[in-house]
């Protein structure tokens, strides 16, 4: 598998206070990798010193297979393009203005391509309005604008829907994924919005204390989700019989209720068991959530 970004046993100490132990992680090409963690776990430092804002203790990174002590990480950098903690927004210019003044930051020749951008963010029609009179979800899309300056391959954003409101949040969402599809840019993105950023991600990994204790993709995810149907039954003996018989995994939580692990038509179940003169009396269905599976992987919404 070919990674846009490793990191290998990365330290970065404050005094006695390691803010990265041994932080060990990888990116693949065109994923869209949700940075998962506690305020505080270390998430926006791994960022700045990959944006080469601040300087790691020890350890080794790579970007594009170009590692951090190369003379040419000054060169990988150029392909990075991100929003950490606020977008770099000149609020009294245009989102035309912005670009260009990008532009000449980056020392690029021309201003060919900024039309392109702006339709890329559905920005194309805020003509000579200021910054200042966007909403905020406009503002965000005007600083992924800016990021995209220089074409970059990787994109970096920390906490990217943070204070937008529900509308602003479906606009960022649709951004990253058009990018990452049309574009094939692999994103990385510190988030503590867990829900939201399950509707995007391909990949995670997950920090608690400066160390990252779990990387999962999408799909291993979705196996360690814990989907279950919990019905309640006249006769518990004859609703164990059924499932022993049909290899179904189970598991009994009174003497009325049991919890079913695998994918099961409850119509039918509910047939055969009616046969047995077995009557459920009821069922639900539960499934558990992104911020549950991280909550026990770090154990528990109060692990100081």
């Amino acid at each position: 598998m070919e990674y846009i970004l490793e990191t290998n046993d990365i330290v970065k100490k404050y005094g006695n206070f390691k803010a990265l132990n041994n932080f060990n992680m990888h990116i693949p090409k065109e994923a869209i990798y949700g940075l998962i963690g506690k305020n505080g776990a270390g998430k926006t430092t791994l960022i700045r010193i990959i944006c080469g804002l601040q300087k790691e203790t020890s350890g080794k990174f790579s970007i594009y297979g170009i590692e951090n002590n190369s003379k040419n990480i000054i060169d990988a950098r150029k392909r990075i393009g991100g929003i950490i903690e606020t977008p770099s927004i000149c609020l009294d210019m245009s989102a035309e203005d912005n670009l260009k003044e990008q532009y000449k930051i980056v020392g690029l020749p021309s201003f060919d391509g900024i039309k392109e951008i702006l339709e890329l963010v559905g920005l194309e029609n805020t003509g000579k309005k200021t910054a200042k009179h966007f909403s905020l979800g406009m503002k965000q899309r005007l600083g992924l604008a800016i990021s995209l300056v220089g074409n970059p391959d990787l994109l970096i954003l920390d906490e990217p829907i943070n204070g937008l409101d529900p509308e602003g949040i479906i606009e960022i969402r649709e951004l990253i994924l058009k990018l990452n599809k049309e574009k094939g840019i692999t994103f990385l993105i510190s988030s503590h919005y867990l829900d939201e950023l399950s509707k995007i991600a391909t990949h995670y990994g997950i920090i608690d204390k400066g160390i990252l204790i779990k990387e999962i993709n999408r799909e291993e995810l979705e196996d360690n989700f814990k989907r279950k149907i919990q019905i309640k039954v006249t006769d518990l003996k004859e609703c164990i019989k059924y499932l022993e018989e049909n290899n179904l995994k189970y598991k009994v939580i009174s003497n009325e209720i049991i919890e079913i692990y695998d994918k099961i038509n409850v119509s039918e179940l509910v047939i055969a068991l009616s046969k047995r003169n077995c009557v459920v009396n009821s069922f639900k269905e539960k499934e558990e959530s992104l911020e549950n599976y991280f909550l026990n992987l770090i154990g528990g919404a109060n692990n100081d």
